[in-house]
């Protein structure tokens, strides 16, 4: 008869670390609302809109930002977007610490910022984040990811499809999974 494996992960046990959101519970569902209802529901053009919403919210928004309506970011409030950064469609901005993307940078469709995740080695599958910082003048091409506590240095491009698990340098295209410098942006 074969003996009963301890148990490696047990979600009953799970608690999420205390002011881990960074808002109250309510304020967190009214952003979700806010952000299916109003941002997610208005035209495209209307990227001043969007704006004035995550800024109601607390991020910080740059001049000249372009949100695509189909962007999705959790916490606002953890959340900094330098001057005429573009976002594009369907990109996740998943802000459960504090996500920076720097002036003149683009993360393109589909991307994921993924600023956290859970201890695999901790049975109560403890939760924690690390920020990202995406620094000026960075493209971040179509369907990246990039893993919690990641910089990507200045004027980096990111390959399409490309997954980020440590920094990369400034100046440089980085590909694959993991991503790695491939040559000179210039």
């Amino acid at each position: 008869m074969p003996s009963e494996q301890p148990s490696v992960q047990n979600l009953a046990r799970f608690k999420l670390p205390e002011n881990f959101r960074g808002r109250s519970a309510l304020a967190v569902q009214f952003w979700w609302f806010v952000q299916a209802t109003f941002f997610r529901g208005s035209p495209q053009l209307l990227y001043g809109f969007r704006r004035w919403l995550l800024r109601l919210f607390g991020a910080q928004i740059g001049t000249g930002v372009i949100i695509r309506p189909s962007a999705k970011i959790v916490y606002p409030w953890k959340v900094s977007i330098g001057d005429y950064s573009w976002i594009g469609d369907d990109v996740v901005i998943y802000s459960f610490a504090d996500i920076k993307i720097g002036k003149h940078a683009v993360v393109s469709q589909k991307s994921y910022l993924c600023a956290g995740t859970h201890d695999y080695k901790s049975e109560n599958f403890d939760i924690y984040a690390l920020p990202i910082v995406i620094e000026d003048e960075v493209w971040i091409a179509a369907d990246v990811f990039i893993a919690p506590g990641v910089t990507v240095g200045k004027g980096s491009v990111v390959g399409s499809r490309s997954s980020v698990f440590g920094n990369l340098p400034p100046m440089m295209v980085c590909v694959g999974s993991p991503a790695r410098p491939s040559h000179p942006r210039i």
